[in-house]
């Protein structure tokens, strides 16, 4: 099998990934700041980062993933200054920072599962790691990486030789106030908090006590904390977008390395932008779509999904609700495609017999369908030459876009297309909502009606399909039945 080669930001090359414990590869990957939903934006990197998974899945590693959802510590300004975003959140809704942080932490799993993004090991929310953020900032005091102002305890990036060189910061050049507000306490511009005093009059309802101060921890401490105490160092795969490399990521590694003295990750992956009609996803430009935003406008999210997938996460991406539209079509035609195949398969007995059977069924027993459906699934399927091409494509980079195209030209096997759910993740036989009795007489009538030339009753039943969401395929031989549209689960 060809080797998974995947481009490491901290080497700025394409390498062969060598895991350290093929059992055990430790990613982690930056979750969702749960004040607000999150946008179509934002879930890109994340099913990037599922691809990603899956990838190593099929490479038979297994993966042990962590994703942190932040609850807190999280400023307006992705730096040291400026409103808690939870705190804004709550403000806006008047409710508590803790209701808006669990009420937007359900929205942002319920559209995870929706895209049918493979769970991780586990999701951590910050607010469950302050001893641990804690535990941390001493050692970061104790090695002297530290000093105090008025407002926090900061980094001194002075001590730590290397600061510059994951983001190639030059900075000599850096202005006071590129990347944050100027604060005359702060020894050097690139310095960043790791715990926040309250300040007097501030109204902040998250906070705890250290040192005999009220505080809360800075944003980049969460991610070294929990990535340290749930998986230990060297990560094998740190994974995030390329927003984060000059602060967030950059920061990370200066308090993970200074505290632990191990390197933080071994490989780092970095997502590019998504644009909304050339234009960056903006509140003020009303262009921040939900999941929901796309289901009431009849798209459902693997259509999403699919559209993600066509393009690369390095490359920066324009969505559009014609590209959408598009993406939901070639979808559709795949799972047509799907549906032919089932239909006509039936080189083992087993896949003949169960045919028969989902022909005699009736398919308003939603349980005996989901049976069948898992049967299929489960099928001894085997590994095809195309599969194995289709393996070495991904594995260059998680090109998903090449390998679409080779499903596009090639004919596949039933075989073919449940490793090709396997790695999207698309749910195409989970879509399969098979005829029921009444469809198939109402197919077999018109098949009769052909053969008897009644082609006014034969148009006339194709017409009554299509209230069904079905039509026909006619061919040569015989005839399919085929979607009018995806169906939306």
């Amino acid at each position: 099998m060809t080797k998974l080669h995947l481009f490491n930001t901290k080497t700025r090359q394409i390498e062969e990934f060598i895991p350290q414990n093929p059992a055990n590869v430790k990613i982690y990957t930056c979750g969702p700041t749960v004040y607000n939903f999150a946008h179509i934006g934002n879930f890109a990197s994340y099913i990037y980062w599922d691809l990603l998974v899956r990838t190593l899945k099929i490479n038979h590693l297994t993966p042990h993933r962590i994703i942190n959802i932040t609850d807190v510590g999280h400023l307006a300004s992705d730096a040291d200054d400026g409103e808690d975003k939870l705190e804004k959140g709550a403000k806006r809704e008047n409710k508590t920072v803790w209701e808006i942080a669990k009420f937007y932490e359900t929205a942002f799993i319920k559209d995870f599962n929706a895209l049918n993004l493979l769970p991780p090991t586990k999701f951590c929310r910050a607010t469950d790691y302050i001893r641990e953020d804690l535990e941390v900032i001493n050692t970061l005091i104790e090695r002297g990486y530290t000093y105090e102002t008025s407002d926090g305890i900061y980094f001194d990036t002075s001590k730590f030789a290397t600061y510059a060189d994951f983001a190639r910061l030059d900075l000599d050049n850096l202005r006071a106030g590129a990347r944050v507000d100027f604060n005359s306490e702060k020894r050097n511009v690139s310095d960043f908090a790791i715990w926040k005093f309250i300040k007097p009059g501030e109204d902040h309802a998250m906070q705890w006590d250290f040192q005999g101060k009220k505080g809360y921890p800075g944003w980049h401490l969460e991610c070294s904390t929990i990535s340290h105490f749930e998986l230990g160092e060297p990560l094998d795969i740190h994974a995030g977008g390329i927003d984060h490399i000059p602060i967030h990521h950059t920061n990370e590694i200066a308090q993970s390395e200074a505290a632990f003295g191990k390197t933080m990750a071994n490989y780092w992956l970095h997502a590019n932008f998504i644009t909304i009609d050339n234009q960056k996803i903006s509140k003020s430009l009303d262009n921040t779509y939900s999941i929901q935003d796309l289901r009431d406008r009849g798209f459902s999210p693997l259509d999403f999904k699919l559209w993600i997938l066509q393009g690369h996460y390095q490359s920066e991406r324009n969505f559009t609700f014609e590209g959408l539209a598009a993406a939901k079509n070639r979808r559709l035609h795949w799972l047509n495609r799907l549906a032919k195949t089932l239909q006509e398969t039936t080189h083992t007995e087993n896949q003949a017999a169960l045919l028969t059977q989902i022909q005699k069924t009736d398919y308003q027993t939603t349980e005996l369908q989901e049976a069948l459906l898992t049967q299929i699934q489960k099928s001894d399927y085997q590994t095809t030459d195309l599969q194995e091409k289709l393996t070495a494509i991904i594995n260059q980079n998680l090109n998903s876009a090449e390998v679409f195209a080779e499903i596009d030209q090639n004919e596949l096997a039933l075989d073919d297309w449940h490793f090709i759910d396997k790695l999207f993740g698309l749910r195409f036989f989970d879509s399969l909502i098979l005829p029921s009795n009444e469809i198939q007489t109402l197919i077999k009538e018109r098949t009769e009606a052909k053969q008897n030339k009644d082609y006014a009753k034969a148009d006339q039943i194709r017409e009554e399909l299509k209230s069904h969401n079905f039509s026909i395929l006619d061919t040569n031989q015989t005839s399919f039945w085929q979607y009018l549209e995806s169906p939306m689960i």
